[in-house]
């Protein structure tokens, strides 16, 4: 009889951030899918899923029920919210939590592998690339937490380090629309870039209003006066619609990554899924928190997490972002960051990338950028900056 080990699988399909939390959990169970159809691999992965409507209140709960049913790992969380409120459940069930987004740095758990981007992944190389070209004056935007606060609490840092300026700072409830606020002052302080680190439909409705803003006064076009994020997502584009045309976002993937191994995944994907389905950073990083999980299983020989955990970083794990290399004094994943524009075809084209995967620095002890000279006024991604991953 085979085995069978249950995982977790936690993330909102509903709620302010259902496109991206859909979008992990189609790229978890797809990974699921191909674990169970590969004879490989001598186990099954048995789903166990929960609905927290994006309710961070819920989190904690559902994942003590997940473990309580068995489940030794949990995937999920899209907001660092949820992750902060699952993990006090994950120590109590002695399980692994598998959390696959972009988040803010300045944690470090011995109950988590962090599959998503750290802040000298998204944010120090968004910068390097956006300060040279556009100005150092910039207005910050973001939702009401953790995500929102920290990011831009290392955007002042990053701009005090160039002498450069906040010129305003504002924050909208998660879900909220109401942004008429925000970019009214954005027009009077008239930075040379934003920061958007809103999310869901806050973000969306913030683009629409900063594309009806340059419709009114050119100075504020993309090409003029970008908004930039770390956290959009090709499953938001259809939502954004023409209003995010020429604006700039960071990510470990975009699904135009022209590489075999991308379009090899591609492949696979919309064999699964549709023909036309898109593949964001959190689709694949989901993907690859479960395709990590397996193997390591299959090396151990069991699902139990101290066993497991030594494999983590024993190894390189090809995946559609090129090989993942994951510490094991920090349990963070290096990455090669990726810029791109949002095209007239409703795309993510690439337009900058790091030369090399970077290593994980979630507290940023070895940000190297200070000084105005660490930041150059031409050329690609500063390597300065940008701490490359060892052999």
């Amino acid at each position: 009889m085979t085995q069978s080990y249950p995982i977790g699988v936690l993330f909102s399909r509903q709620g302010p951030y259902a496109l991206l939390g859909r979008d992990a959990y189609d790229g978890a169970l797809t990974a699921l899918g191909e674990i169970n159809d590969d004879p490989a691999f001598p186990f099954t992965l048995v789903p166990l899923t929960g609905e927290p409507e994006g309710v961070a209140d819920r989190y904690q709960a559902i994942a003590e029920r997940l473990t309580a049913q068995g489940a030794r790992h949990v995937v999920g969380g899209i907001t660092s919210w949820s992750r902060k409120e699952m993990i006090p459940a994950i120590e109590k069930g002695n399980a692994l939590l598998w959390y696959p987004c972009p988040y803010e740095g300045y944690e470090c758990s011995d109950r988590v592998v962090y599959l998503g981007a750290c802040p000298n992944q998204h944010i120090v190389p968004l910068f390097t690339h956006v300060i040279p070209r556009f100005g150092k004056r910039a207005f910050l935007v973001g939702s009401n937490y953790i995500w929102g606060w920290e990011t831009n609490r290392i955007a002042r840092r990053l701009l005090d380090d160039q002498d450069g300026e906040v010129v305003g700072e504002r924050y909208l409830p998660l879900g909220r629309e109401d942004v008429d606020r925000l970019v009214a002052e954005i027009a009077e302080t008239r930075p040379d870039f934003v920061l958007n680190n809103l999310i869901g439909p806050s973000s969306y409705a913030f683009l629409r209003a900063m594309a009806a803003l340059a419709a009114r006064n050119p100075d504020f076009a993309p090409g003029r006066c970008p908004v930039v994020s770390c956290n959009l997502a090709e499953c938001e584009l259809e939502a954004i619609g023409p209003a995010g045309i020429g604006q700039i976002s960071t990510a470990i993937y975009f699904d135009t990554i022209d590489t075999p191994e991308n379009s090899a995944f591609l492949a696979r994907v919309r064999q699964r899924l549709g023909a036309d389905r898109r593949v964001s950073a959190f689709f694949a990083s989901a993907y690859m928190a479960v395709r990590v999980l397996a193997e390591t299983i299959r090396e151990a020989g069991t699902d139990r997490p101290d066993a497991i955990l030594p494999h983590v970083p024993a190894r390189r794990f090809p995946s559609p972002m090129g090989e993942l290399a994951i510490s094991g004094r920090t349990r963070h994943t290096a990455f090669t960051p990726l810029l791109a524009t949002i095209d007239g075809d409703g795309r993510f084209a690439i337009i900058d990338q790091a030369p090399e995967a970077i290593e994980p620095d979630p507290y940023l002890s070895n940000y190297a950028g200070a000084g105005p000279a660490a930041i150059p006024a031409t050329g690609g991604m500063a390597r300065p900056v940008l701490r490359v991953v060892g052999s």
